[in-house]
């Protein structure tokens, strides 16, 4: 992975949220709260249907490849590919199956629809998620040779730039619920046969020195809990929309998957450095660079944390200028924004710990912390949202995520010796926080959150930011980052 590479992940995170916040916009202003919030409950349930059927294989992947490559040049990703792909194959075929046989799960899953607009989402979706699950491996594979194009090109800019392409014409000309699942599928596709394809150049550019056999039984034990802390991991950001379209209603779950977006939005860098740093971090585990895995995950939790603060806290600033992008009917999802926006502090303030764990091969670890956070937002989702709606949903993944971040901080520490606070991460938190908060909410007194306030306390949020980032620029180490990721594939290239 190069600094351009890394540039390239954070370029893909950029058009993923812009794309996916112009989709979320398309539907929910050509079909309203409700009619909106019957797409993406349809969506919440394939994704995470897709993403527990690959069984874990994908980060297994990246994590396997990666130390094939370093160990063996790559001889033994064949075998790996081949006991990873069947399994998945086999899985999101059965799961197809049982959603195409039971029509009863539409009626309770999308109550608001007629029984035949229920059953045809439900069938529409299960056409298409062996496709889409056994995408999502072999993209794993891809990342696993240190490359984060096939990926980003796929995941983050090809698919999302396709949905709204093809969203723009039908909210416009044939409006519906159908329709528009079908726009949101069709470019899952595409984006398998690009998989395969850059997979199938990876394999040709790296055939090793040899075809030593796949660890199967080793690359189960690790992808097996992974698979599980997979299905938690997604879960947490789409059973909110699950649980108001079954005990809410199908307009909260629209202003809930728009609030969402913006969060999603907000980890942008974070995901970026995640695709970026993984398999160096495997790599440098499997050399024995535990002090350069240490080094690089310091440094990408501090870049993380510095560019992410402000975002979340223009967010909790302004809740209901950002919210008034969705049209009508959304400002009533102003505290549950702030209450994400207040959590997801805390999230990108730990990095990518959870990345750590994983490519220490601590899945196990993983998927105790992923499980406990997974508990605490489905008991206090079915607590919380038939009282308080959508401020209640938010309330639980709130919960959740510090529960994840805050244990797998915490394990990361402890366990790996992995710290993250110095003098460099300090500076972050006094620009990243300590000035821009003070300024956004000074701005909101005055000017109160309306769209002059907003416009006039981001613009000079931004201005402060970029000043006191150039001029503590050194302390803060913004290029020490790209530094570390361009000496690391000079070393690989050799």
């Amino acid at each position: 992975m190069t600094a351009r590479g890394s540039l390239f992940a954070l370029a893909g995170s950029a058009a993923n949220a812009v794309f996916g916040f112009v989709l979320v916009t398309v539907v929910t202003h050509g079909l309203g709260a409700r009619g909106a919030g019957a797409v993406f409950t349809g969506v919440a349930a394939f994704t995470i249907l897709s993403n527990a059927l690959k069984l874990g294989a994908d980060t297994a992947l990246v994590r396997f490849v990666s130390r094939d490559l370093e160990l063996t040049g790559g001889g033994g990703v064949p075998g790996l590919l081949r006991s990873a792909v069947l399994p998945t194959l086999l899985a999101s075929v059965a799961g197809a199956a049982v959603l195409l046989c039971s029509p009863g799960l539409a009626g309770w899953l999308l109550p608001e629809l007629t029984a035949g607009q229920a059953v045809a989402v439900l069938r529409l979706f299960a056409l298409f998620l062996p496709v889409t699950t056994v995408a999502l491996v072999l993209l794993g594979a891809t990342r696993g040779y240190g490359s984060v194009v096939p990926f980003v090109g796929v995941e983050q800019i090809g698919k999302p730039v396709l949905r709204v392409l093809l969203a723009v014409p039908l909210v416009l000309l044939a409006p519906g619920v159908v329709s528009l699942s079908a726009a949101w599928l069709v470019p899952g596709v595409l984006g398998a046969v690009a998989a395969s394809v850059s997979l199938r150049r990876s394999l040709r550019a790296h055939p090793g020195t040899g075809r030593p056999p796949a660890r199967v039984r080793e690359f189960w034990a690790f992808a097996g809990p992974r698979a599980v802390s997979s299905l938690f991991d997604i879960a947490a950001v789409w059973i909110g929309v699950i649980l108001l379209s079954v005990l809410g209603t199908s307009a909260e779950a629209g202003v809930y998957t728009a609030i969402g977006r913006l969060i999603t939005a907000g980890t942008l860098l974070q995901l970026a450095v995640r695709l970026a740093v993984a398999p160096q971090i495997s790599r440098l585990l499997a050399a024995g660079d535990a002090q350069g895995a240490h080094r690089l995950h310091r440094l990408s939790t501090r870049w993380i944390a510095l560019f992410s603060w402000p975002v979340f806290v223009l967010l909790a600033a302004f809740p209901r200028t950002v919210l008034s992008v969705f049209g009508a009917g959304f400002e009533g999802g102003r505290s549950a924004l702030v209450v994400l926006a207040v959590a997801c502090l805390v999230n990108v303030g730990v990095g990518n710990a959870q990345t750590v764990l994983l490519m220490a091969g601590r899945s196990g670890w993983n998927l105790t912390v992923a499980g406990a956070a997974f508990l605490v937002q489905l008991g206090s989702g079915i607590w919380l949202v038939p009282e308080y709606g959508v401020l209640g949903a938010a309330l639980s993944w709130g919960l959740a995520i510090i529960v994840d971040n805050g244990a797998s901080a915490w394990l990361v520490r402890r366990r790996l010796g992995f710290g993250t606070v110095d003098r460099g991460y300090l500076c972050a938190a006094l620009v990243g926080i300590g000035v821009v908060a003070p300024a956004a909410f000074a701005v909101r007194a005055l000017l109160g959150d309306g769209m002059a306030g907003g416009l006039l306390g981001m613009v000079l949020c931004i201005a402060a930011f970029g000043a006191l980032v150039w001029r503590y620029r050194l302390p803060l180490g913004v290029g020490e980052f790209f530094g570390v990721l361009r000496k690391r594939s000079s070393e690989n290239s050799r």
